[in-house]
């Protein structure tokens, strides 16, 4: 798999030795409570080490990337094309910044810059897609800066802490990333 390089970070391949990094996040409320439900029950080691060899071995629907500091290849977090509908070239995109110290430092917008440029003048998708929490302000944000359009709202369908929230659903067409190059 290719290695994207950027000003700052690299996406580069997953690693037998990222496995800390990931199970250093994956069980930590601060960080899961704004990705899917997967992350409801805790992760056992075994669960996290399943994940990284079907990610290692290609054996899965998703195709991703780690994002690391450029200079070291230091794990930071994970960007993935969790699916891709090659009919009608549409990929929907996950992201986590693994660690609280590297949140607000603007390490996934680069990422996911990257991976629009990949996705559009490599993969010749016409379109990505994700899903977001409405109280995950932080990553709406990152997201609108990216040139994300919100596309719709999945009412009241995620619960956390006593209580309902929204889904955003957001997206980038080809032609609306090459006009805000």
């Amino acid at each position: 798999m290719a290695i994207l390089i950027g000003d700052r970070i690299i996406l580069r391949e997953y690693r037998k030795e990222d496995l800390p990094c990931i199970r250093a996040w994956v069980n930590d409320p601060e960080i899961t409570n704004f990705l899917s439900n997967i992350f409801l029950y805790p992760h056992t080691l075994n669960d996290t080490e399943n994940f990284l060899n079907s990610m290692l071995e290609g054996n899965t629907e998703s195709k991703g990337f780690i994002i690391a500091h450029k200079d070291t290849e230091e794990y930071i977090g994970q960007i993935d094309l969790i699916k891709i509908d090659w009919v009608n070239r549409v990929g929907t995109m996950g992201i986590v910044i693994g660690s609280k110290e590297n949140l607000n430092k603007g390490y996934g917008t680069e990422a996911i810059k990257l991976l629009q440029e990949f996705a559009f003048n490599r993969l010749n998708l016409h379109k990505l897609d994700l899903e977001v929490r409405e109280f995950n302000k932080r990553a709406i944000r990152c997201y609108e800066k990216c040139g994300f359009k919100i596309e719709g709202r999945l009412r009241q369908n995620f619960y956390i802490d006593g209580k309902y929230y929204d889904t955003l659903i957001m997206g980038i067409l080809k032609e609306e990333w090459i006009k805000g190059e």
